[in-house]
């Protein structure tokens, strides 16, 4: 069988910089053909000197190889005719990014990639990028929701513009994106500046027993037992790695966001019962899958002796055996889950309920 075909998903607020980042990406000598659908097709999104319109279609031939194309029906249809250009060998690409909306919430996007079999059995979704405003993050995370489900939903998070904050700024901003999404590395960039090896084959939606959290994350979660304010002496120093001791206080801004999209992360060291684990899980999906954005985790089942990884994108979830434990190593389960006002102690409590006694 072919190999499936990777593809990245491109969001972030109105002028995060998406269009920037893009561009270097298409105009760069990698010897990678890529596909770009773009939501919001204009000229001021792409160079119209270097393209050649096909006639009569939205798709659009660049002369570095790259193509373009709208999305003309939904998602699922483009990817649909795009895949059967390429193996008509009209078309030739290697990949696929989509760039969204300004606006767009991420979630119904990576879901295509699971719920259509015809696109399921064609393509891979590599990663969700998120390009973030460092001028303008702040009011729009704390005004519109489609920007903190972006942030939610991000595999890596790009921040541009940070030179036009102060070092301040930019470090409470990091800690309020790393209490969002501790899933997601976070990079700063200048003018879409990003070296390609952060933006393609990042593997984000890989079954893996990585599970990619800030491990100084893990320990200031150890003492943040509920979702309200948190107390000063645990929410700073964590995530501020750049700042000399004493520094890290600085930061005003830290308490005044009370975001609904949050991330906890629940261990045991108790193994889970496979079948009341797997009933629960498939019970809450049920109830708060739209309010899930991303979960994942590396499990210690009962019975089996490899890590179990699960994850999941609203509804969906999956998950696959891994590696066998360690001798040495601690057999421990870690959860993440980023979700908008997610009921934290129903979900500890379920969890435990599922733990073999």
């Amino acid at each position: 069988m072919a190999s499936l075909i990777p593809a990245t998903i491109l969001t972030g607020f109105l002028g995060s910089g998406k269009t920037t980042l893009l561009k270097r990406v298409l105009h760069e000598a990698h010897g990678s053909k890529i596909a770009v659908i773009e939501n919001e097709f204009g000229e001021e999104n792409i160079d119209s000197d270097i393209l050649v319109q096909e006639a009569g279609e939205q798709i659009v031939q660049m002369s570095n190889g790259c193509i373009c194309c709208t999305i003309r029906d939904d998602l699922r249809a483009t990817l649909a005719d795009l895949a059967a250009k390429r193996r008509k060998g009209e078309l030739v690409f290697d990949r696929v990014i989509i760039e969204t909306t300004g606006v767009a919430d991420p979630g119904p996007v990576a879901q295509t990639f699971f719920m259509d079999d015809e696109v399921a059995s064609q393509y891979m979704l590599d990663a969700i990028l998120t390009l973030v405003d460092a001028k303008h993050a702040n009011q729009q995370l704390d005004t519109r929701q489609e920007a903190r489900r972006q942030v939610g939903f991000a595999d890596q998070i790009f921040i541009s513009k940070a030179d036009l904050v102060s070092a301040d700024e930019l470090a409470a901003l990091q800690h309020r994106l790393a209490h969002m999404n501790p899933r997601a590395k976070q990079s700063v960039v200048h003018f879409g500046e990003v070296p390609l090896a952060q933006v393609l084959d990042l593997k984000g939606f890989n079954l893996n027993a990585k599970l990619d959290i800030d491990p100084e994350f893990l320990k200031a979660d150890d003492h943040e037992h509920h979702d309200h304010a948190h107390d000063h002496a645990h929410d700073h120093d964590h995530h501020d790695h750049d700042h000399a001791p004493g520094e890290a206080c600085n930061h005003p801004h830290h308490h005044h966001h009370d975001d609904d999209v949050k991330s906890f992360v629940y261990r045991a060291d108790q193994p889970f019962d496979p079948a009341k684990l797997e009933d629960f899980l498939g019970a809450i999906v049920q109830v708060y899958g739209p309010r899930m954005l991303r979960y994942k985790g590396v499990l210690n089942m009962q019975g089996i002796d490899r890590k179990v990884v699960f994850q999941g994108v609203h509804q969906l979830m999956g998950s696959d055996l891994a590696a066998p434990w360690g001798p040495q190593e601690q057999r421990q389960s870690k959860m993440v889950f980023i979700g908008i006002d997610l009921p934290r102690d129903i979900l500890e409590q379920g969890l435990r309920q599922c733990l073999v006694a």
